[in-house]
C-alpha cells in the first residue's frame, strides 16, 4: 500500500487539531463569566485625568473624512483635553480640501483643537504618517482612528478609567465592521472581527502576547516614543508594534464591549477584500522575519506568536492539500480507519460554521439589528468560497513577500456602516423576546 493515504490521515489529523484550536480561541471569552466580565468596559467611569492625543492619518478619504472628523470632535471628553492630528500626504489635495474645509466649519462652532500635518517624503503609508503625527502629539496617551471610523462618544473616558484604575500602559478597545448584509462575504468578515476582538485578543492578552489592532489602541505617549513609534516598512505596523511592547512586558489592557466598539465597514469589493487581507498576511510575515517575537519571554508567548504571524502558511498548504486530498478520496482504496480518520475535517469545518451562525445570532441580537434564516443559509453557503478566497490573498501575499514587493495597497472606504445604512430592529422589535427579534 502506498504511503498517500497514510498521510491523508496525518493531515487530515492535523487540519482538525488546527480547526479545534481556532475554535477554542472563538469561544475563549464565553467560558467563564469572570473572564467575560473582565473583558468589558468598566460599568462606572472615573473624571477625566489623562489627556490624549487622536491621530488620523487618511489618504484619498474625501468620502468618509469629514463626518469622521465630527465623530471625533464630538468625543464627550474636555476638549482642552483632547488633540486631533489629522496627517495626510503633500500630493493627495482632495483629502486635504475636504479636512480643512472640515477645520474651518468646526472652528466657526468653536472646535479648535483639530489641526492637518503633511508630508511628502517616503515612504507613502500609514505607519509613516503615524510617525508624522507623532512628532506633533502632546497628549499623555495616543490613540489612532481611521478615516472611515467611528467611535463611541464615551470611549475615551472608558479608557482614563481604565489607565487610571488599572496602571495599563496600552490598552486595546474593540473594532467592529457593520454592513453585516451587503454583500455575500460580508456576514463572514464582520463575524471574524466580532470573535477576534471579542474573544481572541482576550486569550492573547492572558498569555502576555498581543498582536495590537490599527486604531481605536490606546499607548503612553512616552512608552510609545521610548520605542521608535512605528516600523515605517512594515504592512502591520499594528501587529509590530504589539509584538515589540509585549516582548518589553508593557502592560496591555484589552476590552471589548459592545456598546463601545468602534464602528467600521467591510471591504466594498472583493478585489478590495483581497487586497486588504494580502497586506495583512504579508505584514505577518514581515513581522515573523524580524524575529521580535523570540525575545517573548516564555515558550507559550513565543508558540502563539509563530501560529498567529505564520498562519497564513498555514493556509498556503491548505489550499494546496484540497486538490490532493479530493483525488485520494476518488483513487485511493484505504483502510477503514484511515477513512473514518480523514473525515475529521468535515467533522471540524461542520462545527466552525456552527460557531459562526451563533455567532451571527449573538452579534446581531447585541447590535439590536435584523437577522434572518435567509442570511444564515447565505453565511453557510458562502464559507467554502470565503476561505477559499482567503487562502488565495494567503498566497499573494507570500508571493509578494518573497518578490519583496512591500508596497502599500489601500483599501477603499465609502462609509457603508454608518448607522442610517444599517438595518436595526424597530421598537417593537427591540421589545420582543430575543429569540423572536433576531428571527421575526
Amino acid at each position: 500500500m502506498s504511503a498517500g493515504p497514510f498521510l491523508l490521515a496525518f493531515l487530515s489529523l492535523a487540519l482538525a487539531a488546527q480547526s479545534a484550536y481556532a475554535s477554542m480561541l472563538m469561544l475563549y471569552a464565553w467560558q467563564d463569566k469572570i473572564r467575560s466580565a473582565h473583558g468589558r468596559a468598566p460599568a462606572s467611569l472615573l473624571p477625566p485625568g489623562w489627556s490624549f492625543t487622536v491621530l488620523l492619518p487618511a489618504r484619498h478619504e474625501e468620502a468618509v473624512i469629514e463626518d469622521t472628523l465630527q465623530r471625533i470632535a464630538d468625543l464627550r471628553y474636555p476638549r482642552e483635553l483632547v488633540q486631533i492630528v489629522v496627517i495626510v500626504e503633500a500630493g493627495d489635495e482632495g483629502t486635504a480640501i475636504a479636512v480643512n474645509r472640515k477645520i474651518a466649519e468646526l472652528e466657526q462652532a468653536g472646535v479648535d483643537n483639530v489641526s492637518l500635518v503633511r508630508f511628502a517624503e517616503p515612504p507613502i503609508n500609514k505607519p509613516h504618517a503615524l510617525n508624522v503625527g507623532l512628532a506633533h502629539a502632546r497628549g499623555d496617551v495616543v490613540t489612532i482612528f481611521d478615516a472611515e471610523d467611528e467611535p463611541h462618544p464615551d470611549i475615551l473616558r472608558v479608557v482614563n478609567t481604565i489607565m487610571q484604575r488599572e496602571g495599563a500602559a496600552v490598552v486595546q478597545s474593540g473594532v467592529q465592521l457593520m454592513n453585516y448584509a451587503d454583500r455575500w462575504y460580508c456576514a463572514l468578515n464582520v463575524l471574524e472581527y466580532f470573535f477576534w476582538f471579542k474573544s481572541r485578543l482576550h486569550y492573547h492578552a492572558s498569555i502576555g502576547m498581543v498582536p495590537l489592532g490599527g486604531n481605536t489602541v490606546f499607548i503612553r505617549r512616552p512608552l510609545l516614543e521610548q520605542h521608535g513609534g512605528w516600523d515605517q516598512e512594515c504592512l502591520t505596523e499594528d501587529a509590530d508594534l504589539g509584538m515589540r511592547l509585549s516582548a518589553a512586558g508593557a502592560a496591555i489592557r484589552v476590552v471589548y464591549d459592545d456598546a463601545y466598539v468602534t464602528r467600521e465597514e467591510t471591504p466594498p469589493t472583493v478585489p478590495d477584500l483581497v487586497r486588504q487581507r494580502t497586506r495583512w498576511d504579508q505584514g505577518f510575515l514581515q513581522v515573523l522575519m524580524k524575529g521580535d517575537w523570540r525575545r517573548l519571554p516564555t515558550l507559550g508567548q513565543r508558540l502563539l506568536a509563530l501560529y498567529t504571524l505564520s498562519f497564513s502558511l498555514l493556509q498556503v498548504l491548505t489550499l494546496a492539500y484540497l486538490p490532493f486530498s479530493v483525488w485520494l478520496m476518488f483513487f485511493a482504496r484505504v483502510p477503514v480507519l484511515v477513512a473514518m480518520v480523514s473525515a475529521a475535517p468535515l467533522y471540524a469545518l461542520a462545527i466552525q460554521v456552527t460557531l459562526t451562525l451563533v455567532g451571527l445570532r449573538e452579534f446581531a441580537y447585541v447590535h439590536r439589528l435584523r437577522s434572518s434564516r435567509l442570511l444564515g443559509l447565505q453565511l453557510v453557503l458562502a464559507y467554502l468560497p470565503y476561505h477559499w478566497l482567503l487562502s488565495f490573498a494567503a498566497v499573494r501575499a507570500l508571493w509578494r513577500f518573497l518578490r519583496g514587493a512591500n508596497g502599500w495597497e489601500k483599501t477603499t472606504h465609502v462609509g457603508a456602516h454608518r448607522t442610517a445604512q444599517l438595518r436595526p430592529l424597530s421598537p417593537l422589535e427591540t421589545g420582543l423576546e430575543a429569540d423572536v427579534a433576531l428571527h421575526g
